[in-house]
């Protein structure tokens, strides 16, 4: 392969890429500003530039490139045996002399900006500018604006990279944003009377290199340097795109999109970024409850365990049968241990998925073009459907029945008891199922609900059993691309909650506890990892003892440590 060599550091390269793009491959720092690989190259901030050499075609000797001038790496194609330096003193110059034309007029509010930690000006500002400030004019202000329903613009810190301009442009193709004005007066903005308001719009706020492009959800609200990053996946639409949960002490502050550019690239939509609200809702199901003279009272864990236990023992005794509703926002590892324990409880357990929402119709950003440079926004709003179809298939050796097909057998009399799961970010349940399981009904089956959030249907319900949502709980989802990925858990669960996979474990133990029978072949913990195991010990899940975890690499860490005073 050819070759090229960046800094003392040779490195291979495959024909038609640029300096920058096989400098960033292999790990070598060049500063960089304006260039994604998301995005077209425009060689605009100049701090990339390089002292480039390269062997004449005519002599064979290494000669200056391009006549020896300071060359952009970003838009320069690498040529087999060239030699690169960008920390040469020319190029060094110049990197000290960008630096300081971008902070001429940037304010010095790094105190209280949200990009501090993790803004490339200040990095670059200590890695390759000058010590001392030679500007003595007044700044140029400009006004900070609202540019639309999750992004707000601090003009006064905008370098001009223009990468915003490009994505509404190039990606999502509605191109909000340009560059108006010239000179010192240039500036991001709108066009007038058009908000910035698509649906992938936030993704500008994670292009900014500086503090110019802010998310109003997390303005102000934690420093960076605080915040762990977990690796995950979409936990509200058949996506199955890559994302950070940024986490402290407990509690989520934001979602970023992790990159995967066979699923998601670097982008995320909007409602994957905002829509995990729901994990700290005042409405979260924290302790479990049983009805007690007609009444919902919390419970502890095991009385509660106890009495759902027994409850749907003694409503499928007379012949009637157990139906267990598994929810398509459930993972994997989910599902297999509540089918097991529903055909433990009940050899003839009807086995059914839960209604998977849908709205409108699938999306592509931009509309136009070759479909491996489109973003696909899916309609499709639950994001383990296909997944949990295919694990209740192969445990229970059918077809699943689908959650229409859910009213008949309960109006049929048949069941004796229900066990329903929800998780969803939102109420869920239908006029059918509220009526069926409703208190008013006297042929209701006993119903237990496992779900987070408070609803009407919990009101219905005769044991309520809190669980974990996806942040708090591992696991794996098979997306609408049928592609199987896994995720760890980011936060601990409030209070009683617990992942579905380890309800279902104790629901199996009170069982066999009530029937004074023993459960020592039942795990008393759920994991993750160990469930995959199991369920690759069938033929149709064989490829989950193969599933690798997820990657662990954040975005890299700033160049100084940050310290709170």
């Amino acid at each position: 392969m050819p070759t090229i060599t960046i800094n003392g550091v040779s490195c291979t390269f495959t024909p038609g890429q640029m300096i920058l793009q096989v400098a960033n491959a292999h790990g070598i720092e060049i500063p960089q500003y304006c260039y994604h690989d998301g995005l077209s190259i425009v060689a605009s901030c100049r701090i990339c530039l390089g002292e480039c050499w390269a062997p004449n075609p005519k002599t064979g000797k290494v000669e200056p490139y391009m006549g020896g001038k300071l060359l952009p790496t970003c838009q320069t194609a690498a040529v087999d045996g060239m030699v690169v330096y960008t920390d040469s003193p020319k190029a060094v110059q110049n990197q000290k002399a960008v630096m300081e034309y971008l902070l001429i007029n940037h304010p010095l509010d790094c105190p209280v900006c949200d990009q501090a930690g993790e803004c490339l000006l200040q990095d670059y500002s200590y890695q390759y500018g000058r010590g001392v400030s030679r500007f003595e004019e007044v700044k140029v202000k400009q006004p900070k604006k609202d540019v639309g329903p999750h992004v707000l613009l601090y003009s006064d810190r905008c370098i001009m990279c223009s990468r915003c301009v490009r994505f509404t442009r190039e990606v999502t193709g509605t191109a909000e944003l340009s560059v108006q004005g010239r000179g010192n007066k240039a500036e991001i903005d709108v066009f007038p009377g058009k908000a910035l308001d698509n649906e992938l719009s936030a993704n500008v706020i994670d292009l900014c290199p500086v503090g110019a492009l802010l998310d109003k959800d997390f303005l102000f609200a934690q420093r960076v340097w605080f915040l762990k990053s977990t690796p995950s996946v979409d936990p509200l639409t058949a996506s199955g795109d890559n994302i950070f949960i940024e986490h402290n002490e407990g509690r989520i502050y934001r979602v970023k999109p992790r990159t995967n550019l066979a699923v998601n690239k670097w982008w995320i939509t909007d409602e994957v970024r905002y829509g995990w609200k729901f994990v700290h809702s005042e409405d979260r199901l924290r302790t479990p409850m049983r009805r007690q003279f007609g009444a919902l009272v919390e419970s502890d864990p095991a009385r509660a365990l106890a009495a759902a236990a027994e409850g749907v023992r003694g409503a499928i005794a007379g012949g009637r049968r157990l139906a267990l509703v598994v929810s398509p926002m459930l993972t994997c590892e989910d599902a297999f241990l509540l089918a097991r324990s529903a055909l433990a409880l009940d050899p003839k357990a009807v086995l059914a998925v839960g209604p998977v929402p849908t709205r409108g119709q699938d999306k592509h950003f931009p509309p136009t073009g070759p479909a491996d440079k489109q973003f696909k926004v899916w309609a499709e709003k639950a994001p383990n459907a296909r997944g949990v179809r295919r694990v209740l298939e192969a445990v229970a050796g059918a077809k699943p029945l689908e959650y229409a097909a859910l009213a008949a057998e309960l109006r049929g009399g048949r069941i004796g008891a229900i066990i329903l799961t929800g998780n969803y970010p939102a109420a869920w349940a239908d006029d059918a199922l509220l009526a069926a399981v409703s208190r008013a009904n006297s042929s209701r089956p006993f119903t237990v609900q496992i779900d987070t959030l408070s609803s009407r249907l919990v009101d219905e319900a005769d044991v309520v059993l809190p669980s974990a949502t996806w942040a708090e709980k591992a696991g794996t989802f098979q997306s609408g691309r049928d592609m199987l990925q896994s995720f760890e858990a980011a936060i601990a669960p409030p209070e009683h909650a617990a992942a579905e996979g380890q309800i279902a474990l104790d629901l199996l133990r009170a069982a066999a506890a009530r029937e004074g029978g023993s459960a020592t072949e039942t795990p008393a913990v759920f994991y993750a990892a160990a469930t995959r195991r199991q369920m690759a010990e069938l033929p149709p899940l064989k490829d989950f003892a193969t599933l690798a975890p997820p990657a662990t690499t954040a975005t890299a860490a700033p160049a100084m440590e940050m310290v709170e005073l």
